[in-house]
């Protein structure tokens, strides 16, 4: 017996299917949309939309001010990335890879502040 792992990079066709089964089922019906991709999961599904396909997803540079509030928030909540992510208006990854890099810049003697990917 053959077992398959789904997982694996994600593929432009299999964001394009994923998108057209999200329109017609909803975010919602992971299992549903799921069906048609053999290689994911619902919950890899759910993640893939919720983490970067959304179109609702703020993908412009990161201002001053969201720097700040997501620095603020990181003091208060530290790890707490989900809870973070409405409250600056960005996605929990975009969150923990932006404060990332905002260590980085000022371990780094604090070079650009703004205009990071998101």
């Amino acid at each position: 017996m053959r077992i398959m792992i789904k997982g694996g990079v994600w593929k432009n066709t299999e964001d394009e299917i994923l998108k057209a089964a999200v329109m017609k089922y909803g975010k919602h019906q992971w299992a549903r949309v799921s069906s048609f991709l053999v290689r994911k999961s619902a919950k890899q599904c759910k993640a893939r939309w919720h983490e970067w396909l959304d179109p609702s997803i703020k993908k412009t540079d990161w201002t001053r001010e969201e720097d700040e509030k997501l620095l603020h928030l990181a003091k208060l909540m530290p790890t707490q990335w989900r809870t973070i992510a409405p409250i600056v208006g960005r996605t929990s990854t975009q969150c923990l890879e932006r404060y990332e890099q905002l260590l980085d810049q000022a371990a780094n003697g604090g070079a650009s502040g703004s205009g990071g990917s998101g």
